[in-house]
């Protein structure tokens, strides 16, 4: 297991929005942290109300929008627009190409996790979908978010085109968990809110882990809000 620090992270700072990047992205460029598996950009930004991100253009990209805090308005070129809150989850197949912009039109700080995922090909036809999770639905529980389209076995409600495996939970202080990533799997979890004992390492608010072939033991500190991409080993 690999702890990944946020006070490590890429940062990009412009008034209305406060990023942290996982991975390279805009401004923060490393070439030894491109990506992990087909985990490309995993962003968890905070957008001051009455601003976003104006229209822009997205090509062959599986993105995932979760949202932690505030209201976020999402539109397209394909004509939806959507607004989401707390424990909902978007997802847009840019495909051949979209446009698309977000907002926060809401009063409060929005603050949401950005995800893009490398599809298994090109060329799929851009799809836009939202789903409404109630947040106790992974209240000490595991709950199924996104899974790749030819996994029937999951009950995750969105569907994307590559083999990955999103939950996310909220673990109550005094409960634990567990999770298991099988021989050549690999996943990376994200703690959004609280802090918890992983595998004997401390982790806190917006720090992340890396887990290769290694099943994982949570013990939280504090109620711990977490999301998790389990995937094949790069």
């Amino acid at each position: 297991m690999r702890l990944i620090d946020s006070r490590n992270m890429g940062r990009g700072k412009h008034g209305w929005l406060d990023s942290h990047f996982h991975f390279s992205f805009a401004e923060y460029y490393n070439p030894d942290n491109m990506q992990f598996g087909v985990l490309r950009v995993l962003n968890d930004d905070t957008v001051a109300p009455g601003t976003g991100f104006g229209p822009h253009a997205h090509a062959d990209m599986e993105i995932l929008s979760y949202v932690i805090d505030g209201e976020l308005t999402h539109a397209d070129s394909m004509g939806n627009e959507r607004t989401l809150t707390r424990g909902q989850v978007q997802y847009m197949s840019a495909g051949t190409g979209v446009r698309h912009s977000e907002y926060n039109h809401g009063k409060k700080l929005l603050r949401f996790l950005q995800i893009w995922i490398l599809p298994d090909r090109k060329g799929y036809a851009p799809q836009y979908g939202d789903h409404r999770f109630a947040f106790t639905e992974r209240v000490n529980n595991w709950l199924p978010i996104a899974t790749g389209v030819q996994n029937s076995q999951s009950t995750a409600p969105i569907k994307i085109h590559a083999d990955i495996n999103a939950y996310a939970t909220s673990v109550s202080q005094g409960q634990h968990m567990e999770f298991s990533v099988s021989s050549g799997r690999q996943a990376y979890l994200v703690m959004i809110e609280g802090q918890a004992t992983i595998n004997g390492t401390r982790v806190s608010m917006r720090d992340a882990v890396e887990i290769v072939e290694e099943n994982i033991f949570i013990h939280p500190e504090s109620t711990a809000h977490m999301l998790i991409i389990e995937m094949a080993k790069a």
